[in-house]
């Protein structure tokens, strides 16, 4: 629509979309059954479903998209809704390796085996330890074992006799000798029915009561006797030996069946082959124990320990579960998502760990499945990264103790590696994948479906319906009061303006289901039996006003003067920016008055923000572009000699964003023409190189930031803003603007070019190019060339030899 002044204005009906209460299709959310799907991700859905059903190596899944748009809570559903096959997968445990300790043997069995396999071997130690003492006690037993002893004795008695008869012979006897804490076998002469010691014997020779030659010949046999005494004794060694020999001969025979029996029990019912092999060596080792099963009188831990060798490590047991498993890690540090080997201190402070302190984490609980991860909560944990990345990309997945990777532990366990078979799925954003995608070589290969959650879905009457039966899940789920046909409405109006355009929905629903909670607090509060339209826009008004503490000052600051912004009159070089402030919980936009100063000189466009490093480099980009619409414009006949200078007054926290490009040229323009620009007006938009007005983005809170300073400081019926035209598909403004508008208190104005914006600023007409290049005269465009062209000879003549300081040019603007 045009205005009295012939310029193009939105009407209110375009200014915001309404909810037609047509449009819903019922008249409470009470009425339709809970959404159960996903609504408005048709394209991630596709691409997870892509990557669940790829089975080969890499196609792991990263999913993208803004924080809100339900990425996790839609991941847990959908992978619990999908087709993922019927396939339990087997439980893993881990066995003691006899020949090698350090490196624990792998099994794998079907699902639900593992524990009866670790309950049938626990079964197996107690039978033995109540078999084998019962049987060790038996008269079968012990007659047995008796005989070979009391055969075994008599051998050595018999030797000894027959030893003792001939040392008798020889005249002497066999004694003890004490020598500390032991004795030792010795022989003693005896003379005369007495033993003498040697001593005495020595003694009495030299009494001459005894002939020489009989201490001699008894000197001469003791040697002999005592080589051979030597010989026996060494003999009833090798007797004791045949002894233990025979009886653990005798052992072998009678326990052995018991043993192998036993196992043959659990042989049967586990006919695998690494069972059977791990079954043949506890058969050998129990066999070799048999000496643990005869002493039961220990303590019950100790007892316990004793037979740890034979315990069965269950790290993942899947007897309960239906079908993949769908493990969703929130707190994914390297412990918790790989599990770890813990150990244990010894009196001695040695660190000592076995199999059975190896502890399962989320990936291997997750392996025949999918496994849910945050990717920036993964990314900053130590080692998780590069061990998942390993794991992925081999198909290998290896247990190794946390704190040995760090060399804090010296016990070390090497267990045998397992078969990965885990679909991964990351959640992260977009900048996460970009930088794991071009700086790491690796994730480009082991995650191979990215899957972006859209935060916006199309408007139409599917999407409508979806969001009546999100409306009725939340409530359902909260026990919330229902909402009527006009909350509903109420609350699809604000998801458009949440989505930023009129013809989509947002599908930020975490933000959609607070303030369906919120609502329902505030009907609640009333007294309602349902949400109506004023409790919705009750809830969303106190959503902000919680938050808007910075807002409300910075327009203090303007109500009092102590930000400058003009709303009447007209001022040369000065111009009413829109800004927008992101505090992260919402946004808001304030005015901001742009200032430009130009003069002669070759110094061109000086960004005042960038020589302060207030400049960010989108900022940069759009005075440079300035300078290009400035050229294009002015500079195809001659020479441009301009040094102008552009400022965001009062601004002192930096400056970035295009959208104030268009601003910076209509205050160049205004201070080259010298025609004053309206001040209650505001501008917002991007500029081109060829003099066009780009869309931007925050134009509602623009439009609304500027309209509070207007009704702050009195509507005139003149006041309002101007916009790139094509903008006006994302206007969803507050009521009281578009109530403003409809009363002629307030105007918005969709611009398409500079010239349209210039005309709407100064009243003045723009100019077209005459067909010598120029402008014609009293045009905006005139005007600046004509002065374009004197600070041009000015400079010349400043500059020209001999002219130095004579007929100064006049003044700049």
């Amino acid at each position: 629509m045009r205005t009295k002044s012939g310029f193009t204005e939105l009407a209110p009906d375009k200014l915001r979309w309404n909810c037609c209460p047509d449009l819903v299709p019922v008249e409470s959310s009470a009425e339709v059954s809970a959404c159960q799907e996903i609504i408005g991700q048709e394209r991630a859905l596709r691409a997870i479903q892509t990557g669940l059903d790829i089975k080969s190596l890499g196609y792991n899944i990263f999913i993208t998209g803004m924080v809100g748009t339900g990425r996790t809570t839609t991941v847990k559903q959908l992978l619990d809704q999908l087709e993922k096959g019927d396939k339990t997968p087997d439980d893993i445990l881990y066995v003691n390796n006899f020949k090698n300790p350090d490196e624990p043997v792998l099994v794998m069995l079907p699902a639900g085996r593992g524990k009866e396999f670790g309950q049938a071997m626990a079964k197996l130690i107690d039978l033995l330890k109540t078999n084998i003492p019962s049987l060790l006690k038996s008269p079968y037993y012990a007659e047995k074992r008796d005989g070979v002893v009391e055969a075994q004795q008599k051998k050595q008695r018999d030797l000894l006799q027959s030893f003792e008869a001939e040392v008798a012979e020889q005249g002497f006897s066999v004694i003890q000798v004490q020598m500390g804490m032991f004795s030792r076998p010795d022989l003693i002469p005896v003379i005369e029915g007495q033993p003498i010691p040697f001593p005495k014997i020595e003694s009495l020779v030299k009494e001459k009561k005894l002939p020489k030659e009989t201490l001699d010949g008894l000197r001469e046999r003791y040697g002999k006797l005592t080589s051979k005494l030597e010989d026996i004794f060494e003999r009833l060694k090798e007797i004791d030996e045949e002894t233990r020999a025979l009886l653990r001969s005798w052992d072998e025979e009678s326990i052995t069946p018991v043993i192998k029996g036993a196992i043959d029990e659990v042989r049967e019912v586990f006919l695998f082959p690494k069972i059977g092999a791990y079954l043949d060596e506890v058969e050998r080792e129990l066999v070799k124990s048999l000496d643990a099963f005869k002493d039961q009188k220990k303590e019950e831990k100790e007892a316990a320990e004793d037979f740890l060798e034979y315990r069965v490590n269950l790290l993942v047991d899947n007897s309960d579960q239906k079908g993949a498993p769908v493990v969703m890690e929130t707190n994914p540090n390297y412990v918790n998502l790989f599990g770890s080997i813990e150990s244990s201190v010894s009196r001695a402070g040695m660190s000592l760990t076995d199999f059975t302190m190896i502890k399962a984490g989320s990936f291997l609980k997750a392996n025949g499945g999918y496994l849910v991860v945050n990717a920036l909560d993964a990314l900053v944990e130590p080692g998780v990264w590069a061990t998942l990345k390993r794991t992925l990309r081999n198909q290998i997945f290896e247990i190794q103790n946390y704190l040995q990777m760090y060399l804090f532990s010296n016990a070390r366990l090497k267990p045998e590696p397992v078969r990965a078979d885990v679909k991964v799925v990351m959640i992260g954003d977009a900048a996460i994948f970009n930088l794991l995608y071009f700086a790491d070589g690796d994730f480009k290969k082991i995650f191979k479906i990215k899957a972006e959650f859209d935060a916006e879905m199309a408007k139409d009457d599917k999407s409508f319906a979806d969001y009546v039966r999100f409306i009725k899940k939340i409530c359902d789920d909260d026990g919330l009061l229902p909402l009527d046909k006009e909350g509903i409405g109420a609350l699809i109006e604000y998801s458009t303006r949440v989505a930023g355009r009129q013809g989509k929905l947002s599908t930020r629903f975490h933000v959609i289901a607070d303030v369906i909670r919120e609502s329902s607090y505030w009907a609640h509060k009333a007294d309602k039996p349902a949400v109506g339209r004023e409790d919705v826009e009750k809830a969303i008004a106190e959503r902000f006003e919680r938050v808007s503490l910075i807002e409300d000052k910075i327009q203090e600051l303007i109500e009092e003067g102590t930000i400058l912004i003009d709303t009447d009159g007209a001022v040369v070089g000065q111009v009413n920016g829109l800004s927008v402030y992101d505090m992260g919980q919402f946004m808001f936009g304030k005015p901001a008055r742009i200032t430009a100063r130009t003069s002669m000189g070759r110094a061109g466009v000086i960004n005042i923000e960038r020589e302060a490093d207030l400049s960010g480099p989108t900022h940069n980009k759009g005075v440079l572009i300035l300078g290009g619409y400035l050229r294009g414009k002015y500079a195809s006949r001659r020479p441009m000699s301009l040094t102008a200078s552009l400022a965001f007054e009062q601004s002192y926290g930096g400056v970035d964003g295009d959208s104030a490009s268009s601003t910076e040229v209509y205050a160049l323009l205004s201070s080259l023409s010298g025609l004053p620009i309206r001040q209650d007006l505001a501008v917002t938009g991007s500029l081109s190189q060829r003099g066009e007005i780009q869309p931007i983005g925050g134009v509602n809170e623009k439009i609304e930031g500027f309209f509070d300073v207007c009704r702050a400081k009195g509507l005139t019926g003149t006041q309002g803003v101007l916009i790139p035209h094509r903008n006006a598909r994302n206007l969803m403004l507050r009521s009281d603007v578009v109530a403003a508008v409809k009363d002629g208190k307030f105007h918005v104005y969709p611009v398409r070019t500079i010239d349209e914006g210039i005309e709407i600023l100064t009243g003045v007409e723009a100019g077209t190019p005459e067909a010598d290049g120029g402008y014609p005269e009293g045009t905006v465009h005139g005007l600046v060339d004509r002065e374009l062209q004197r600070l041009a000879k000015g400079l010349a003549a400043f500059n020209a030899p001999g002219e130095k300081g004579e007929n100064p040019p006049e003044g700049s603007k």
